[in-house]
């Protein structure tokens, strides 16, 4: 969901639960202009077009390598097949021990090869939708949501939810801070049934879209969070996910990896219905939170939350309009929310490696003075699929492809916790409105209030 979180290639070696990530070398050769123009929209390291020129110049050796193995292997076949006919004995041992010692540096040539290329074309990050806007630093606004412009949301007075929400006793920061350190916080009373009350209306709202709820586990092993194309450090280096020292395992940032690797290491059999559609929550954790000293005031950006994802399992031909549909499905969230928020269609640059394409919705917030992110919906194509190891039976001579994922977020629940408080906040009567549709779920009641514990 946040972009401060990177994705990255995983190491192309088979794992104790996967197996290498199946790329697709002669799409990349056949399509290498548009991995080109990929690596050059994304703003991507110039490294990435030598490796698709390095891929192109080499793939014919690996042919040419393996023509002169198979020579050999026949000769051999035929000098073995010659010596039980009668053949010279002395002749044919020594022609065996030349293509013995001619064949091993040829074949080890041919497997260092073939493991360059395969490492070279795995670091390669997607293809982009044609639909993604050009600039590649500017987004494209697709609509707004309960505003009609930039201009309509701008308040004279900023109302900052962190004074707000320790004021009403419904957050505590200071005494998370001893406990945990800085950007940690409570949730307390009020704040805390918030909370729930937000989860709550996610899944009711995913389970009216044909969603199977998901409780996954937070802790995965380090190689799907690999597969899932997220990186441990950011481009300066500073830590972005929380790994278990010695145990090749890693606290996850978003549900979105454990449901995505749900059906890793399988196959979807022939009559299958796409999409398979799941709503997980989990705690995520992220230990980028702060790390330039950007957003530390208050809930924006901490290291744990409660997060509610959805997540697609689909195929290519309808994972376009399966993308609207999430984002729709977002839009009618927040509306139902009344927040005042604007949808964007992100540029390039603000791609991760597995996404195709990738909308943004974020909420005016006047503590902030400026526009949050609140969710992320992306269509990854068989980027992590492939990394997975997920495939269906396509047609009816059961030949196999990879299925495309898509993600979204359901509920990102601190950021919407700062949305709401900080454009509900009436100053006149010192309240917070709560949403209509969460009213249900927070016993009937209308408005949160200062409370003395």
């Amino acid at each position: 969901m946040f972009r401060s979180i990177q994705r990255f290639a995983s190491t192309g070696k088979n794992t104790s639960n996967l197996l290498r990530a199946q790329i697709n070398i002669n799409n990349i050769i056949n399509c290498s202009e548009d991995y080109k123009k990929s690596i050059e929209r994304r703003q991507l390291p110039g490294e990435l077009l030598s490796n698709i020129d390095f891929i192109i110049e080499n793939h014919p050796l690996r042919f040419q390598l393996f023509q002169q193995i198979n020579q050999l292997k026949r000769e051999r076949e035929d000098v073995s097949q010659s010596l039980k006919n009668g053949g010279d004995l002395d002749t044919s041992k020594q022609r065996l021990k030349e293509i013995k010692s001619e064949l091993k540096p040829l074949e080890k040539q041919v497997k260092d090869l073939e493991e360059d290329i395969y490492i070279k074309a795995e670091s390669l990050p997607n293809l982009i939708d044609p639909t993604v806007p050009v600039d590649p630093f500017t987004e494209d606004i697709v609509q707004f949501i309960n505003c009609e412009s930039e201009s309509d949301v701008h308040v004279s007075e900023k109302q900052d939810h962190k004074d707000i929400g320790v004021r009403f006793n419904i957050m505590d920061f200071n005494a998370a801070s001893k406990v945990s350190g800085s950007s940690w916080y409570y949730l307390i009373g009020d704040g805390a049934l918030l909370e729930q009350a937000l989860v709550q209306y996610a899944f009711t709202k995913a389970r009216k879209y044909g969603y199977t709820m998901v409780i996954p586990p937070s802790i995965v092993k380090s190689e799907i969070v690999n597969a899932c194309g997220f990186k441990p450090n950011d481009q300066n280096n500073e830590k972005q996910i929380y790994q278990l020292e010695g145990e090749g395992k890693s606290l996850t940032g978003t549900a979105e990896i454990p449901l995505a690797a749900l059906h890793a290491s399988s196959i979807f059999r022939k009559g299958t219905t796409f999409p398979k559609k799941y709503v997980g929550v989990s705690r995520s954790y992220r230990a980028e939170a702060g790390a330039s000293g950007k957003d530390t005031k208050g809930l924006y950006r901490v290291h744990e939350f409660t997060k509610v994802e959805l997540f697609h399992f689909t195929t290519d031909d309808k994972a376009s309009e399966e993308l609207e549909q999430l984002k729709d499905m977002q839009v009618e969230i927040i509306t139902e929310l009344g927040l005042k928020a604007k949808v964007m269609n992100m540029p390039t640059s603000d791609l991760g490696s597995p996404a195709m394409k990738k909308y943004d919705i974020e909420a005016w917030m006047p503590g902030r003075g400026s526009w949050g992110e609140l969710t992320s919906c992306s269509n990854c194509g068989d980027y992590q699929s492939r990394r997975l190891g997920i495939r269906y039976s396509k047609n009816d001579d059961e030949r196999l492809s990879h299925v495309t994922t898509i993600n979204g977020t359901a509920m990102a629940v601190p950021r919407v916790i700062v949305a709401l408080i900080e454009q509900n906040y009436n100053p006149e009567t010192d309240e917070i409105a709560i949403p209509k549709v969460l009213q249900p779920y927070m016993g009937g009641q209308e408005k949160i209030v200062p409370n003395v514990f």
